[in-house]
């Protein structure tokens, strides 16, 4: 079952989107398989990573930025060549093992859409196949 999903993003963050993979989890009533969870946009990603501390999304959005500077050198003509770049570092997708009509994460772990090149319109998709 394909779920599709839209989020109204800001300049640059972390979305924690577990709730949207869960609902879909449930409306699939699918005990046993996989969520595929997907961005289809080039300057905006999927990770998994911790939910608990948001300073943890505060240090990775820092040492991106640090890692990924907009330089003069870029060629492209949209002007977010850095976006293209943590987009391609983090991502398009991720999947998850759905046990017993559950996800299974690790205690502190969340589903996030991340964008680097908002504000944007963006939408993304759950899929849950049977295992």
């Amino acid at each position: 079952m394909l779920f599709e999903y839209h989020l109204n993003t800001e300049k640059e963050g972390f979305y924690n989107i577990t709730s949207y993979v869960r609902r879909a989890l449930i409306e699939s009533r699918i005990d046993s398989g996989i969520a595929l969870v997907y961005c289809p946009h080039t300057t905006a990603g999927i990770t998994i990573n911790e939910n608990a501390d948001p300073d943890v999304v505060t240090d990775l959005l820092y040492a991106l930025d640090k890692t990924f500077p907009d330089r003069p050198q870029f060629r492209h003509a949209e002007g977010n060549s850095a976006a293209h770049l943590k987009s391609s570092c983090i991502g398009a997708s991720v999947s998850v093992i759905i046990d017993d009509g559950r996800l299974v994460l690790g205690t502190w772990q969340g589903i996030y859409f991340t964008e680097f090149d908002g504000p944007r319109a963006r939408t993304f998709y759950v899929k849950i196949l049977k295992g």
